[in-house]
């Protein structure tokens, strides 16, 4: 499946190319940056992480109503945690490139929408938070772990959403709805102090982003 949507991809990316050769002012460069507001579905005790997005969207207008955009974004995901008696300040922070390829209609001259599917490759996974100390005169301490190892290396969601358009700026709004999981088994990434944390213990686990961006189209 992985060869398949990689495949798609190529050729999206070659059709762009081939029609901004052949189609001068129908195509544009869009660079883009914003945040994120994410979790992880069926889990327990979580809540919504703040991160950042960038990177850029190449489209090519096919009509007055309908485009094409294919692009390449570096976005925060993860989670954030609630504190309970052995832990605070929990976070599982993910980092992913994602490659949305998208259909985008004009509803009205300035507000489109938009969906597709968007392929992610993980860079980076970690937990963060805090033992607390339960014994007087001890410290809290904190932990940084990497766990990439124990998470899915590719991911696959459909991303949908509405942009309004005005000078070629563009605020874009999507929910990016996660398809596959996130962990490669069951049960907790971590247990601290032998403290299971249940809350990333679900191997269905999916990623939830919603995210907000602001680009400028350029001609080419």
């Amino acid at each position: 499946m992985k060869k398949i949507l990689m495949a798609v991809l190529f050729a999206a990316f070659g059709a762009t190319a081939a029609m901004a050769q052949s189609s001068a002012g129908d195509v544009y460069l869009k660079p883009l940056i914003g945040g994120t507001l994410s979790t992880i579905t069926k889990t327990d005790d979580t809540k919504m992480k703040f991160g950042l997005v960038g990177g850029a969207e190449l489209g090519y207008q096919v009509t007055d109503q309908f485009a094409v955009t294919a692009g390449a974004l570096v976005a925060m995901q993860g989670t954030g945690g609630k504190d309970n008696e052995d832990i605070k300040d929990f976070s599982m922070p993910l980092t992913y490139l994602n490659v949305p390829v998208l259909i985008n209609y004009s509803i009205v001259p300035g507000l489109t929408i938009k969906a597709g599917i968007q392929p992610g490759f993980l860079l980076t996974a970690k937990t963060k938070y805090t033992t607390i100390a339960l014994t007087e005169g001890e410290k809290d301490e904190k932990s940084d772990t990497d766990v990439k190892d124990l998470m899915e290396k590719f991911d696959l969601s459909i991303p949908v959403g509405i942009a309004y358009e005005f000078d070629d700026f563009v605020i874009d709004a999507r929910y990016n709805i996660g398809l596959t999981k996130i962990l490669k088994t069951a049960g907790s990434v971590v247990e601290p102090d032998g403290s299971n944390i249940s809350t990333i213990g679900n191997s269905s686990a999916r990623n939830s982003v919603f995210m907000l961006t602001f680009g400028y189209k350029v001609p080419l």
